[in-house]
């Protein structure tokens, strides 16, 4: 079975308190603390890799994180998906190239570009091109900043959702959702639902997924919380 397919199946049939939860590496050696730790897949964010190459969010080169990427997923035998952006500008076809040369198995795909939200119908269209180019090669998780950059309405983020999923995307990611507004994000999406979660606060994984999250993940906090950690050890040493 190619990793692909383990990645897929990982989504299918979770229990409520079950959801997939997937760690966030931003580099070779927290992927391999990951994996060793017993987690079936990764999903590195975007914020957390630029921080490890030296960038701010949003900054990073495409060639960089393509790179980064790349020795993630080499590092490792559990399948990885990656956080690219909005894509960079590349060609769908192109984009799809990239990430498969890179060894990814799939990638988050967001709907704003510099803090401003997407026309929907056209970032729709824009997904379906990247679906036919990987065929089924990829894993695409249809990221969904109304939340973050929109007004929160979860009645828009439902409606954005429906798109993503018509145009192809296995999975879609309304970042940053309050807890709160999830069972109704749930009640109106159908698929995966991919949740946000923070770092030793808020629900945990498991009540994320009673809420109605498939899959969990932690955008840029553990590599933050990592480098907080070295930061005391530093002072520690002093």
């Amino acid at each position: 079975m190619s990793k692909v397919e383990i990645f897929r199946r990982l989504h299918r049939r979770r229990a409520a308190d079950d959801p997939l939860v997937l760690p966030g590496p931003w580099d070779a050696a927290s992927a391999r603390v990951f994996a060793e730790a017993g987690y079936p897949a990764l999903a590195t964010p975007s914020a957390g890799v630029a921080a490890s190459l030296g960038h701010e969010d949003g900054q990073t080169p495409a060639d960089e994180m393509f790179a980064a990427v790349t020795r993630i997923t080499r590092a490792v035998d559990v399948p990885v998906s990656a956080d690219v952006e909005d894509g960079y500008g590349l060609a769908p076809k192109e984009l799809v190239e990239r990430l498969l040369e890179a060894g990814a198995v799939g990638c988050n795909l967001e709907d704003s570009n510099g803090g401003v939200l997407k026309d929907p119908h056209q970032h729709a269209e824009w997904l379906a091109e990247v679906r036919y180019a990987a065929g089924g090669e990829l894993f695409v998780n249809a990221r969904i900043d109304t939340f973050l950059h929109g007004d929160g309405d979860p009645e828009q983020a439902i409606e954005r959702a429906a798109l993503y999923t018509a145009a192809g995307a296995d999975c879609v990611y309304p970042i940053t959702a309050p807890a709160d507004v999830l069972p109704l994000l749930r009640s109106g999406i159908h698929g995966p639902v991919n949740v946000f979660a923070k770092v030793g606060t808020g629900p945990s994984p498991a009540e994320l997924g009673e809420l109605g999250a498939t899959r969990v993940t932690f955008g840029p906090g553990l590599q933050r919380r990592a480098a907080a950690i070295l930061h005391e050890l530093v002072q520690e040493m002093g």
